[in-house]
């Protein structure tokens, strides 16, 4: 058997694990949390998450740029003295950075519960962005074992703290912040000991350090405001809606979010591994490799959404308070269909390709249409379903524009499967929205068998391809 593939496999387990356990801590929190707090720490908790994911990226692209530098070396090779000035050099900037935003968020807030949110996300960020450094370097080098027992550490205790809060009746939004800080902290100490050597020892000479620093920065800007611009697409239409409406009606949108990218988690983890092996990988093999990919996750995707109708009604029967924001999921469901595409295919294969210019223009093009259609949908024409809608609509303009692009670049042809895939949504979010679930299930369901029926010699090929590589264990 291929060593290459042998690897892969071997590495898909461990994320396969870390991600299965995610998806039942986010499953069974999913499911709890809203069930045992009120709607409005709800909303706080989800507001602590929204900005939580935003303060992660004020690395200045060093991170970004070190993880595009390095895919596909060997640990072993790194020059660590380098890397532990980084580390400190980051830990040092975040510290004055979130403290400076903390103090003047303070003191120009007129709610107190926010300026707590705000201070917990300043204080998450001086864990996450340093962690980040080893995590990258863990994903770069393809130690993906180490990087999915930091994630399975964080997930554990958060989960464990928010259970033992939750049994207890301590149900205000703070403890759920602590108890994802907690175990943040306790997976940060545990990537310090497995990275020792990027972390503890001696610097690097002071100007050799402060170069690296300057040139990571300078090659993972790019990709860095790429990511950061991918963040404000579906961003600003959160933060207009917590404006415009409440943060209730924001935590009942973020829970339908949650619950849509629950289905992204499985695919995601393939894209950990997916980056470090294609930068090993000759170039003229990208092609024939992007289109099984596409295939192995598009299917599935498409399968996975007739299951939105009993997880409607199951989820309208355990959270009744939340009926309303469950209307919002035949809109924002299709958004797993793009956003995996984009994050796992499509960004993997334009950072192998060292465009990510590409995808910061992208992104920027993106951005802007969401700041029209948030103005239209929420300031103009204040409907709350079309605010969601848009969201769905801006992925997959974004996940369309840029295969596109990439088509051209592995000159191969997906134009076919763009209409194919868009014919698929549509009718999806058309039934859903507007018929009945049982007539709504029945029709996505021929639209699936037809699907399926034309997309059938590619499935046949894959089936085939991965009953020789069992043969060839």
């Amino acid at each position: 058997m291929n060593s290459k593939i042998k690897i892969f496999i071997q590495n898909f387990s461990y994320t396969f694990i870390s991600n299965l356990l995610s998806v039942i801590i986010s499953t069974v929190l999913i499911l709890l949390v809203p069930k045992f707090v009120s709607v409005e720490d709800y909303g706080y908790w989800q507001l602590y998450i929204f900005y939580s994911s935003f303060i992660s990226y004020m690395s200045l692209g060093l991170t970004d740029g070190a993880y595009l530098r390095f895919g596909g070396d060997e640990y072993k090779d790194l020059h660590k003295p380098v890397f532990v000035f980084q580390f400190w050099f980051l830990v040092l900037f975040d510290i004055v950075i979130n403290l400076s935003i903390a103090v003047i968020y303070s003191i120009n807030s007129m709610d107190p519960n926010k300026s707590i949110v705000v201070f917990l996300t300043c204080l998450t960020g001086v864990l996450v962005v340093p962690r980040s450094l080893l995590t990258f370097m863990l994903q770069a080098t393809n130690r993906i074992k180490e990087y999915s027992i930091i994630i399975i550490i964080e997930r554990v205790f958060y989960f464990i703290l928010v259970i033992i809060f939750l049994f207890v009746g301590i149900d205000r939004f703070e403890y759920l912040i602590f108890s994802d800080i907690f175990g943040k902290l306790f997976s940060i100490i545990y990537a310090c000991f497995i990275c020792r050597e990027l972390v503890f020892g001696k610097f690097d000479s002071i100007k050799n350090s402060v170069r690296e620093i300057w040139v990571n920065i300078s090659v993972g800007s790019k990709l860095l405001f790429a990511n950061f611009a991918s963040m404000l697409i579906i961003g600003i239409v959160r933060f207009c809606i917590e404006r415009k409406w409440s943060v209730e009606t924001f935590g009942k949108v973020s829970l339908t979010i949650s619950i849509s990218n629950m289905l992204m988690l499985f695919i995601n983890a393939i894209g950990l591994i997916l980056f470090p092996t294609l930068r090993r990988t000759s170039e003229k093999n990208l092609p024939s490799i992007y289109k099984m990919m596409r295939t192995v996750i598009m299917v599935p995707l498409l399968i996975l959404l007739i299951f939105y109708y009993p997880a409607k009604l199951f989820l309208s029967i355990w959270l009744p308070q939340y009926t309303e924001s469950f209307i919002y999921m035949a809109l924002l469901f299709p958004m797993c269909i793009y956003e995996s595409k984009t994050v796992l295919l499509i960004n993997t294969y334009l950072k192998t390709l060292r465009k990510e210019k590409v995808m910061l223009i992208i992104n920027l093009i993106t951005v802007a249409m969401s700041i029209v259609l948030t103005y239209f949908s929420v300031y103009l024409w204040k409907s709350l379903y079309l605010s969601v809608l848009s969201i769905t609509l801006l992925l997959a303009f974004r996940s369309i524009i840029a295969e596109l692009h990439l088509s051209k670049a592995l000159k191969i042809k997906v134009r076919k499967d763009i209409v194919l895939e868009v014919c698929m949504t549509g009718i999806f979010i058309t039934v859903s929205w507007y018929l009945k679930a049982s007539v709504a299930w029945i029709i996505y369901f021929i639209a699936l068998v037809v699907y399926l029926y034309i997309k059938k010699s590619e499935i046949v090929y894959l089936l085939k391809k991965s009953k020789s590589i069992k043969k060839s264990k």
